[in-house]
């Protein structure tokens, strides 16, 4: 009998046992990106308030380091091609360089007063960025880190922006509301164009032809000709905007506003504005699946993320997925990784970063990043 007993007890330890490793295999697949090879890594790069960086696993949904890298950061920006994450020290003047493999700062480029955001060309060998406290566009080599180039600008310059074809550099000028187009090759002025006051952000279409400037202040977005360099109109919005999305084939423009608790379609064909959808309580960032047919937009007030079908113009309330999509105290910034798996979400207020699976609409996990969190870089390497 005793023998009987160990033998019922083996079963039953050997069949839990069993089942125990079944179900970590499969939670584990569940976490691990598909797409991810052996020695393959995928981690998010948080900056917050307090200079710092903070590194999350993405694979093993857990942060693991958090670095001082300097003060005011801004424009975090991962390079397109190398395995290289960049972003700028407004209060400190440079350009930093982090390096993924070895998470370390490798380089602080001297670039002159509050620079705010970086841009690469097409190609990753340039990079480009403003100062706004002298009015200069730089170019620099983005491999030797050198600066190559420089140019006068509008007064404040707070963004630049390389159009689609690589032939022209488009410059915000915060300052005296204007949009400067310049040459790519010289960085020279061809013209400036006057806009909304106080822009901030530009979109432009794929062939190049037409540039939609955004001003958080104004209830306006206004609409520029970069092949002539003019003012084609100046389109009311229902209310100021805080982000606008392009679709990847230029056919509509969705303007993001938490004053109006939704978002406008702006027809860039005919710049008429279309279709208003209300959202939620502060909507007030976006991202915009590769097939243009998911959107997801973070609501500040809620603390939540609502998923729309952009197609049908209608906000994603499916059995079996989730809807509201908790997303922690005031989420904004948001990202896809590369496959679209998973989307983040900073979560400014409770200084998470959320991960949410993009197949079920359900929270996964909220990772701790640090005070304050603003902007997100997602890099695989």
């Amino acid at each position: 009998m005793p023998n009987m007993n160990r033998l019922k007890n083996f079963r039953v330890y050997f069949l839990l046992a069993a089942l125990a490793f079944a179900g970590l295999t499969l939670l584990l697949r569940e976490h691990r990106p598909s797409f991810l090879r052996p020695g393959m890594r995928l981690y998010a790069y948080v900056t917050t308030a307090d200079g710092s960086v903070t590194v999350v696993d993405l694979v093993k949904l857990k942060a693991f380091s958090h670095m001082y890298v300097g003060p005011g950061l801004s424009g975090l920006r991962e390079h397109p091609t190398r395995a290289e994450v960049f972003g700028v020290s407004s209060a400190g003047g440079y350009v930093w360089v982090l390096d993924p493999r070895i998470n370390q700062i490798t380089a602080r480029i001297p670039v002159g007063p509050l620079p705010y955001a970086v841009e690469f060309s097409r190609d990753g060998k340039w990079l480009y960025t403003t100062t706004s406290g002298n009015d200069m566009l730089l170019a620099l080599d983005a491999q030797s880190h050198a600066i190559v180039a420089r140019a006068a600008t509008g007064h404040e310059p707070v963004l630049a922006r390389v159009t689609p074809d690589g032939k022209s550099i488009l410059v915000v000028n915060r300052h005296d509301g204007s949009l400067g187009i310049h040459d790519a090759g010289t960085l020279a002025q061809r013209a400036a164009v006057g806009v909304v006051a106080q822009p901030e952000d530009v979109a432009i279409l794929p062939d190049s032809s037409v540039a939609f400037v955004l001003s958080r202040s104004e209830r306006r977005i206004s609409v520029v000709d970069l092949r002539r360099g003019v003012l084609m109109a100046n389109l009311e919005l229902a209310g100021k905007p805080t982000d606008m999305l392009l679709k990847p084939d230029g056919g509509e423009l969705y303007v993001i506003s938490p004053e109006a608790h939704g978002l406008q379609a702006i027809n860039t064909w005919t710049h008429e504005v279309g279709d208003y959808m209300v959202l939620g309580s502060a909507p007030t960032r976006g991202v915009l699946s590769a097939d243009a047919s998911l959107l997801y937009v973070s609501d500040t007030a809620a603390g939540r993320v609502t998923p729309v079908d952009i197609y049908n113009r209608r906000i994603i309330r499916d059995p079996g997925k989730g809807f509201p999509v908790p997303a922690g105290d005031s989420p904004s910034a948001l990202r896809f990784d590369p496959e679209e798996n998973l989307l983040l979400v900073v979560s400014q207020g409770s200084g998470d970063l959320a991960v949410i699976r993009v197949r079920t609409n359900f929270l996964v996990t909220m990772i701790p990043v640090g005070d304050h969190p603003q902007e997100l870089a997602v890099k695989l390497f």
